[in-house]
């Protein structure tokens, strides 16, 4: 099974309510071979919401406010989903401070990218899931 971010497989969630659907990604979960989850929903955060970046480990929206609570918890609601159905592969959206794989935004909001991975990318990669990502 695999687990893939929801705004990949259409689901409007993203920051700015809006998805970055691949075709590829709905049909597989409308197949039954991948299960979409957003963590950020999952933590409580609402859509649209403001951006938020990696600010020196903590997760700070563009108008200040710290939702690493929210990012965190997301998160391990998001792996406790993807362990529950055996998943052993995530499809998940690039450069998000929540999925990126590698590349995150760097907390300047000036669409800067630094080294580094998303904090449900970390919590899969920690627990044996094969991450992939996605523009």
């Amino acid at each position: 099974m695999i687990i893939v971010s929801a705004c990949l497989a259409g689901k409007k969630c993203r920051y700015d309510g809006e998805h970055k659907e691949i075709q590829d990604v709905t049909e597989l979960v409308a197949q039954g071979k991948a299960i979409a989850v957003c963590p950020e929903e999952l933590g409580g955060l609402p859509t649209p919401r403001p951006p938020a970046e990696n600010v020196d480990g903590k997760l700070i929206t563009i108008d200040g406010k710290d939702v690493t609570l929210n990012y965190e918890k997301g998160a391990q609601m998001a792996l406790e989903i993807a362990l529950e159905n055996s998943c052993t592969q995530a499809l998940l959206k690039s450069k998000s401070p929540m999925c990126g794989l590698g590349k995150i935004y760097d907390g300047s909001f000036k669409g800067q990218l630094t080294d580094g991975d998303g904090e449900f990318t970390k919590l899969l990669k920690e627990n044996g899931v094969q991450v992939k990502s996605c523009n």
